[in-house]
């Protein structure tokens, strides 16, 4: 018996200290993100619609008012189910994210029962890493492949902080259909490009892209937001779905509600 309460307390004490650890590495990684940021001092101007196409100019004026500041940080909480693989059931997850906009940068924190996972864009480098009990990692994925999903992650997100959508030097539009268009984003030696749905009113429902699912194979990427609401004078959606869509079907494999969103405040919760 009391061999047993030793053996008990010592992984009480590991798994303490794995949590103690991880929590740090991941206070560490938002700090070094924060860091290494530029600003914008810009605010939203009707007159940066001309041209654009009817749906995104129509996507703007309703989810943007005239003077909006462009936003520099966002952070953010929320919960949902998830799956570790298409063939499993969902599982609940809890997650926050963080994200910087003028340098395009991301992390996300994913918390289930088992496993904590991060999800990242940082300096330019892309990668998953998952973690059993905050101990022994069992996927550990990055390269040029993870860098270029991981910004398309984050240019996806933007609906939650769309001033990052508005035209510049990395972002443009070109005219598909009055409820779509093409959204390409361009920066350094990457480039890549979402078709957009929009609805009669103005909200973006649906992002599709092509994105590397596995090492060596890109699938049809589809993320879907819904149930939009007004927070600080801007409307976004505070329900996505991400999919893979396979021979024609559609398998979700991620439903998050935000919790909680903040701007331009770099720091973690």
């Amino acid at each position: 018996m009391k061999t047993t309460l030793i053996i008990l307390a010592i992984i009480v004490l590991i798994l303490l200290i794995g949590k103690i650890y991880f929590s740090i590495r991941f206070k560490n990684q938002v700090e070094k993100l924060f860091s290494n940021v530029e600003k914008s001092n810009r605010s939203f101007s009707i007159k940066q619609l001309e041209g654009l196409p009817e749906p995104v100019q129509r996507y703007f004026n309703y989810v943007l008012k005239q003077g909006q500041p462009y936003i520099n940080f966002v952070r953010l909480t929320h919960d949902g189910f998830f799956k570790t693989d298409l063939k499993k059931d969902f599982i609940k997850i809890t997650g926050e994210q963080y994200f910087s906009t003028k340098k395009p940068q991301f992390i996300w924190k994913g918390v289930t029962s088992m496993f904590t996972a991060r999800d990242f864009f940082i300096d330019e480098k892309g990668g998953l890493i998952a973690t059993l009990f905050n101990i022994y990692n069992v996927v550990d994925a990055k390269g040029t492949n993870y860098d270029n999903g991981e910004l398309q992650r984050w240019l996806a997100e933007s609906v939650w902080f769309p001033t990052n959508l508005l035209p510049s030097d990395k972002v443009s539009w070109t005219a598909i259909d009055e409820n779509s268009a093409k959204l390409l984003f361009h920066s350094k030696a990457v480039s890549f490009e979402f078709i957009v749905s929009f609805n009669a009113i103005g909200e973006i429902t649906t992002m599709e892209s092509y994105r590397f699912m596995t090492k060596t194979r890109k699938e049809k990427w589809i993320c879907r937001m819904s149930n939009y609401k007004e927070i600080n004078n801007i409307k976004i959606p505070f329900s996505d779905q991400a999919l893979w869509k396979l021979n024609d079907v559609e398998y979700c494999y991620a439903k998050f509600e935000i919790q909680k969103i903040e701007y331009n405040i770099p720091e973690k919760f």
